[in-house]
């Protein structure tokens, strides 16, 4: 069986996706069969796995680090925030309910068996598994029926590494602290520790590794400098979006409040001669976008509410006027209509709504989720697209006979007669070198960028830091066998 190693992090956001991402490209550069493992996730960044379903955007991307397709056992547990107080659970990358957080809590012991039974298929068939943790283990508020974190470890018999984040200053206390309010046998768990986002010289900071160590009797790992190419990488959580400034064509993109799947951005982010600019809530859109994007949404009768809130459908209106471009994906698809219909309450009550009437369609919403790895062709060139579809509904209309894809064999999309404003339901566009040069070159600008090599590129320098700055001998001696 595979030995395994669980990364866990003394506060969120501390860097563990990019880490557990940095240690499986370095570990199978070595010639080792790696697999990631996360189990239990929250997001609404998804990702269409090979076996047909659904997980995290992060454990996909650390999938590709492994040089494998992204599996649902990679994240078995997904939790998709529809409201403040209750997720879509997704398990084993299919729906299993729609939970209010309390009533998740109770869910969770019925959990760890599907979470235990991916988590022993990927140690079948791999030499290491490298388990990331989700926030922190220091909620011991969250203890009781943990499946994320210790509750984890202990069902599995797996040692932890901690992570702690110096870039949010206080990371000696994050760890000592961490270890001082864990119960023993947690804290017993974890055998070594690593800081994270060190800016400058990190011998610096050596005494303060000394006071961590004497503290609590763990081991070192190193501490990592902060990785310059962080931003290349896909974000998974909506509040590590950034805007990217300084291209001739300016892509404005709403932060819409249940924003799902914004991974489309990354490619055209990557792009010297884009800009991409998040529009916070209470700023309006600029009037100097070349392009006004709307992405996809986990609630988009909600969303749209919002973006009316906002005063973003008088602003997309006059952009319209100024002849600027918009695009709609998934979710910003369907807000484009003329009307969105829930007649069976799937995103809440049963509503009909009005959309914001810029494409001659329709969207009805329906129960069934459309999950698909797809192949698309453009229509207006023939350049191929690989993409993934994740939907609620069926959008028809008019200007479904302006279909701008061929999607599996099927029409997909739909445009104003001008190709102005356009909508469809593929996810992933432009990633496909070809087509984001053509789209790009119809706004006027020249693509520069292989994608998929720059991001394998990104991969292997991540993978480089991590050998030069982490112990990764220590890290495999510290892994064990599950004990299961």
């Amino acid at each position: 069986m595979a030995k395994a190693i669980m990364i866990q992090g003394a506060g969120s956001n501390v860097g563990k996706s990019m880490v557990v991402a940095g240690i499986t490209r370095a570990l199978t550069n070595r010639g080792l069969t790696v697999r990631p493992y996360k189990p239990q996730n929250m997001s609404n960044n998804a990702a269409v796995t090979v076996d047909g379903g659904e997980i995290g955007r992060a454990q996909a991307l650390q999938a590709l680090a492994a040089k494998v397709p992204a599996h649902t056992d990679m994240n078995p547990i997904l939790l998709k925030p529809e409201t403040d107080t209750g997720a879509q659970v997704i398990v084993q990358g299919k729906r299993y309910a729609t939970l209010r957080a309390r009533d998740y809590a109770k869910a969770k012991p019925d959990l760890l068996a599907p979470a235990l039974e991916s988590f022993q298929r990927l140690c079948a068939a791999a030499d290491v598994v490298v388990i990331e943790g989700a926030g922190s283990p220091a909620e011991i508020n969250l203890r009781k029926g943990d499946i994320a974190n210790m509750g984890f470890a202990e069902a599995a018999g797996v040692p932890v590494v901690l992570l702690g984040d110096i870039d949010r200053g206080g990371v000696i206390a994050q760890l000592v602290g961490t270890q001082v309010i864990l119960p023993e046998d947690d804290a017993a768990r974890i055998k070594g520790f690593a800081v994270n986002k060190f800016r400058g010289d990190v011998s610096l900071f050596d005494e303060g590794v000394r006071a961590i160590e004497d503290r609590t009797g763990w081991a070192s790992l190193g501490t990592l400098p902060w990785f310059a190419d962080a931003w290349r990488l896909p974000a998974e959580d909506v509040m590590d979006i950034a805007s990217t400034k300084g291209g001739k064509l300016k892509v404005a993109v709403p932060r819409l409040a249940r924003i799902a799947n914004f991974d489309d951005l990354d490619p055209l982010s990557a792009e010297p001669d884009v800009s991409v600019e998040i529009i916070d809530p209470g700023h309006p859109l600029p009037g100097d976008a070349d392009l006004v994007l709307i992405p996809g949404s986990k609630s988009t009768i909600v969303d749209l509410a919002h973006f009316r809130a906002q005063g973003w459908d008088i602003d997309l209106k006059a952009h319209v006027r100024r002849g600027g471009h918009v695009l709609g994906i998934c979710g910003g698809y369907q807000m484009l209509g003329t009307e969105i219909a829930d007649p069976e309450g799937i995103e809440g009550a049963p509503v009909t709504v009005a959309g914001l009437g810029l494409l001659d369609v329709k969207t009805v919403m329906k129960p069934q989720k459309r999950l698909a790895l797809s192949e698309a062709t453009y229509r207006a060139s023939g350049d191929a697209v690989s993409g993934y579809e994740i939907h609620l509904g069926a959008t028809e209309g008019p200007d479904c006979e302006r279909a701008w894809l061929d999607l599996n064999g099927r029409a997909e999309g739909a445009a104003t007669a001008n190709g102005q404003i356009r909508g469809c339901y593929l996810h992933g566009l432009f990633n496909a070198d070809a087509f984001r040069a053509t789209y790009l070159s119809e706004l006027g600008v020249t693509a520069q960028m292989n994608y998929g090599a720059d991001l394998e590129a990104v991969l292997d320098r991540l993978a480089a830091h991590i050998e030069t700055h982490l112990d990764l001998d220590q890290l495999l001696d510290m892994a064990a066998e599950p004990s299961l």
